[in-house]
């Protein structure tokens, strides 16, 4: 379905009856099926800018006398975009659908110590359906990051849980409040020592106080 997503303007555009069912019935399979959802996630993060508004444009259009939820449509997509004006446009797309967007009380952290005090982390956002946002990272506040690894999209069986090894680590259900300003530390250290921030974070940045670009010096 690759190619359904890649060249969707140019093939509606070309009003081919043949490609607008098998579109459509992709588009129904989001809401059910993980592979599908995975496969939009990924071929999204490899469009360009222009190709990625086209795509939008489309589901916007396509989308309204499908009966399915905007939030499976448009979740997987908004799991890895990072502009600031596509995520607006994606969670405005999304409306009041139950999960839309990536909700700070939602999210669950679990949290373990490795030896030497190294905090391994994961984050663990509700999408829609059975479907979650795991950022995981291993990380000390006064240092930085170790490794971050973002999977944008899970089945939520297969998301760490209480007492999940990661990284060889055991990490458990801690209060998110006091993970998110070890975090917030943790990015301004990785910055004061001149490196970049992984990408993966900025996808996260709706959780700290400010913007994490705001923070930086």
């Amino acid at each position: 379905m690759h190619v359904v997503i890649q060249e969707a303007g140019d093939l509606m555009a070309a009003a081919d009856p043949r490609f607008h069912a098998a579109w459509q019935e992709w588009l129904r399979a989001l809401a059910t099926d993980a592979d599908a959802a995975l496969a939009a996630a990924h071929v999204y993060h490899e469009l360009e800018g222009d190709a990625r508004d086209a795509l939008l444009t489309a589901l916007a259009e396509d989308t309204r006398a499908l009966p399915v939820p905007k939030v499976a449509i448009f979740a997987p997509l908004l799991a890895v975009e990072s502009d600031p004006g596509r995520r607006a446009r994606i969670e405005l797309a999304i409306g009041g659908d139950v999960g839309g967007g990536s909700d700070r009380r939602r999210v669950r952290a679990l949290r373990g110590i490795a030896p030497g005090g190294a905090r391994v982390l994961a984050l663990v956002s509700p999408l829609y359906l059975r479907f979650v946002d795991v950022l995981l990272c291993r990380y000390t506040a006064d240092e930085g990051f170790a490794w971050v690894r973002h999977d944008a999209l899970l089945d939520e069986r297969d998301a760490p849980t209480d007492g999940t090894a990661v990284d060889g680590v055991t990490v458990e259900a801690t209060p998110l409040t006091p993970v998110i300003e070890e975090l917030a530390h943790a990015v301004l250290a990785q910055r004061r020592r001149g490196r970049e921030l992984p990408q993966a974070l900025h996808l996260y940045a709706h959780l700290f106080d400010a913007n994490v670009e705001d923070e930086l010096p």
